[in-house]
This record gives C-alpha cells, structure tokens and sequence, in this order.
C-alpha cells in the first residue's frame, strides 16, 4: 500500500556533484487560542472586475493578500554516504507569518534536523531564521526571523467548522522553485487518518484536491474568506499532485501557539494509547451495541495512559462480510458529555487539552455506561 509524503522537496550535494532527491524529515493531540495573526484591517485594493467572476475575483482578492504573509524556507542539513563521508542536504518548503512581530508556521519536517534555516518572503528578502517550538506528533513548527520591520500576517480561522465541498485554496512553494503559486479546489474529507512512510499516523486531517507538490509543505489551507483553516502537509503517492492531499488542520496548532505564547514552550499529550473504529446503525446493533453509534477499542497498547485507567481490548474476532473485526472491548458512546458522531471524535476532544488535564469518557461496557476520568500524560519534551 502506498504511503503518504511530506512534501519536502530537496536537493543534495555530494563530491561537486547536483542531483535531486525527495526527503522528508520526520519525528514522531492538542487546542484553541486567541488569533495570533493580524486582522486585515486595510480594504483589499479593488481588482478590476470587468470579465471576472465573483468566484475569479474571491481568488484574485484572498491571493493578493495572502501570497505577501506565504514564505519560503531553505534547510540545510549534514548527511552520512555509505561511504561515511558527510555531505550536506538543502531542502525546501513553505511557511505563512503568524504576525507582524516574524513569527511563522510551518511542518516540523520542513525544519527537523536543519543546521541552517533560511526564510524568503514575497519581496525575495531573505533573513535566517531560528525553531522556537516544535511539536512532531502533529508535524508542527514554530519560527522566528528577525526583519527589522513589521511584516503582513495571515488570519486564522476555525477548521472544526469545515464542510466537505467548501472551496479551499492554496499557496506555496512547489518543488522549491514556483514560490507563491496558487491552486484551488474543495474540501474532499474531513477527520481523515494518514500513515506516513515512516510508519507515523496523523489524525485528524484535512484531505483535499487542491494541487500540492512537494516544496508546499508547511503553506497555507485558506478558506474563500482567506482565513488559514489547515498547513499543507503530505500527498498520497509516490511523485506530485494527483488530487489527494492532506492538511493539519490550523485549531491542532493553536494549542501549540497559545502554550508557547503563556510560557516559552510546549507541553505535548502523550499518546492515549488506544486504536477505535466507529461504529453505528445496524452493525452496532448486530454486534449488540447502542445503534446510535460510537468508538470500539480496537486495541490498547500495554503501558499506556488508557491500560493505565483500566480501558479495555478487544477479546474475540470475528468476521464482518470478509472484513475481520476484534469485538468484546469497550465502546466509548460519549466524550466529555458529547455524543461520539464520528472516528476524529476522539482527536478532537483531545486537541482541546493539556498535559495533567482530564478527560471524561462515556464506556458502553457489559450491557451498560461507565464514567471513566482519564488523567492525560506530558509526553517528553523534543526541543
């Protein structure tokens, strides 16, 4: 099965040679905080209008506003041959000004490893750039440049409220040398699961058909009212844009944002340490559980948070048309007092808390509900 990519787009050097190679950068749920981008208080300058549909004109309007806070972002990194001989990597992705101050956005696989980061903006000046935080659970990074002036930021907006078939578009740097390109297209799905090609599940996304490549990494997802709703993120495949790719959605990151804003680093959540599967309607009540549906464990991983609070695994298999399914755990039918409505039920509620915080799972367990309070664990600190 084919996994999916960041899209980092590099370039390594080696013996005074050039060739290009594709890498990404990977290590390795948290929520909302005040907007920590600068509000767009001055008007749009007016884009004529003449033989422009208001579709045309939305994108004309969100681009010219938004391409001037997208940036570029070169990495450079050391690697080892087979022969142990070092040789340095430069990579390229993309990034979007959190506010006027220079703080930016991006993937943590943008930035992971760089001896040398380097931001270009719009106005193709470019400054170095330092990681304040990093949080590679959810592939997030903050940084930082010094510009000497006041610089454009991006708003952001509320990707809990995201509706499939809503129109998205995109600004980036593809393969490290189209910077400010626009695409366009909707909101394919929502709560979306990706396993990385290093075996690395992110939950939670956005997936859309929007064209991304690799160097969009780390760019913004706007919505039609230019607000940032998701980072780009990774593609499904092997090459470039072939309609499916994916997005963190923007509220994973203001938890990030908000704990580095309160007190100079972030507090990540220890995996809970479970794997569910939603189920409702008739296969619930076949397997004798609520048809109004909710999460069956799957799966508890041994000297986890959830073992830890007593959830229970699965105790027999069985098979559902040709599809195997592990039955007898328990069924989580409510979180902090609301219904289960889907798989990213789960990550959402848990992208709302911190580390030391309680989380309350309603338990369909032995023909009846428990309360259960789990106390939700830091995991260890990355910077």
């Amino acid at each position: 099965m084919k996994v999916v990519r960041p899209f980092l787009w590099a370039a390594a050097m080696v013996a005074g040679f050039l060739y290009v190679t594709s890498t990404g950068h990977w290590s390795g749920v948290l929520r909302p905080v005040r907007n920590v981008g600068r509000l767009w208080n001055e008007p749009a300058a007016a884009a004529a209008t003449t033989g422009y549909t208001p579709d045309e004109q939305n994108n004309i309007e969100i681009y010219r506003n938004a391409s001037e806070a997208t940036v570029n972002i070169t990495s450079r990194a050391f690697r080892e041959d087979w022969f142990n001989q070092i040789y340095p990597v430069e990579g390229a992705g993309s990034g979007f000004i959190l506010n006027s101050d220079g703080e930016i956005l991006t993937n943590n696989h943008v930035v992971n490893g760089a001896t040398q980061l380097t931001v270009t903006l719009a106005d193709k000046k470019s400054f170095r750039a330092k990681i304040l935080a990093a949080d590679p659970r959810d592939d997030l990074a903050l940084i930082k440049i010094e510009a000497g002036r006041k610089l454009p930021a991006l708003r952001l907006g509320d990707s809990d409220s995201l509706v499939v078939g809503q129109k998205v578009l995109a600004i980036g740097n593809p393969f490290g040398q189209f910077a400010g390109t626009l695409t366009t297209g909707i909101v394919s799905s929502v709560g979306r699961t990706i396993q990385t090609e290093e075996n690395h599940q992110l939950e939670g996304m956005i997936q859309t058909d929007a064209a991304i490549n690799p160097g969009n990494s780390g760019g913004p997802l706007l919505d039609s009212h230019g607000n940032v709703i998701g980072i780009n993120t990774a593609i499904f495949g092997e090459q470039g844009n072939i309609g499916l790719g994916f997005a963190m959605p923007i509220n994973r990151a203001k938890s990030m944002l908000d704990q580095y804003q309160q007190s100079g680093k972030v507090s990540r959540l220890a995996p809970l340490g479970i794997q569910t599967v939603f189920i409702s309607g008739d296969l619930a009540e076949e397997l004798r559980l609520p048809a109004r549906g909710g999460l069956l464990i799957l799966r508890v991983d041994p000297g986890s948070t959830a073992e830890e609070f007593g959830l229970r695994g699965p105790t027999r298999r069985v098979l559902v048309g040709n599809y195997p399914l592990a039955i007898g755990g328990d069924f989580i039918v409510a979180i902090e007092g609301q219904p289960v409505d889907g798989n990213e039920s789960l990550t959402r509620a848990l992208s709302r808390k911190r580390p030391g915080d309680l989380l309350e799972l309603t338990l369909y367990r032995g023909g009846r509900n428990e309360r259960v309070r789990i106390k939700l664990n830091e995991a260890p600190q990355v910077l």
